[in-house]
């Protein structure tokens, strides 16, 4: 059990109090933000105190202490990237959720400040990464990997021995074919089958999918 200090003050910040006060055995202490989205006076969010974040050290030691930082994926989740440096920077460890409701294997692997929610299906010999957020009722294939600062909506398939690089976004029904690598940064559109590998900060659209114009460099901004 940890005592978390959750980053943020927004719908994914209550939803992870939600979940981890009545699902896991961390105990949720308070919140902390970005100094500029401090609100003003004593603030208090789902109950409890909300520190600005370059005062987290002094009120929330890292000796004692941990993190969970479960961000939306804006800029194709490098906001969320440039958050988990930080709080790594300040010493503190990062706890990952995985809901009881999910499907896991003693052989999966997971790394920190995952949030994997209700439904998902992880098959045996996974590997995921930092940072990735899986939300509810994808089908993760064997033997895949997801990198780091990758974030799965709803609904998607990742068929088995894919490669799935940092960075990368999967929009709600989205299907990628076994065996393929999905580049850095690709972005999956909404009810896409990727049929191929990608290149890194493509877009993908379709069925079957065909890479856009667009780069999705342009996303993240």
């Amino acid at each position: 059990m940890a005592k978390v200090i959750i980053f943020g003050l927004a719908d994914f910040a209550s939803l992870a109090h939600y979940y981890l006060s009545t699902d896991s055995e961390h105990e949720v202490i308070g919140f902390s933000v970005s100094d500029e989205y401090m609100p003003q006076g004593d603030p208090v969010f789902e109950g409890l105190p909300v520190v600005p974040f370059s005062q987290v050290a002094e009120h929330w030691p890292s000796s004692e202490f941990s993190f969970f930082a479960p961000m939306a994926p804006r800029k194709m989740s490098t906001l969320r990237e440039k958050v988990y440096d930080q709080i790594v920077a300040l010493g503190y460890d990062l706890i990952s959720y995985v809901s009881s409701k999910a499907t896991s294997f003693g052989n999966v692997r997971i790394g920190r400040n995952c949030f994997i929610l209700e439904d998902n299906t992880i098959q045996p010999f996974v590997q995921i990464g930092d940072n990735v957020v899986l939300w509810s009722g994808n089908h993760i294939g064997h033997h895949s990997t997801i990198g780091d600062h990758t974030f799965f909506t709803s609904h998607v398939v990742l068929s088995g021995h894919c490669v799935v690089e940092r960075n990368c976004f999967f929009g709600v029904n989205s299907t990628i074919r076994d065996g393929l690598t999905i580049a850095q940064g690709t972005f999956v559109a909404m009810a896409s089958s990727v049929m191929r590998s990608t290149e890194a900060w493509g877009v993908y659209k379709g069925n079957p999918a065909e890479k856009a114009k667009i780069s999705s460099m342009d996303l993240r901004s």
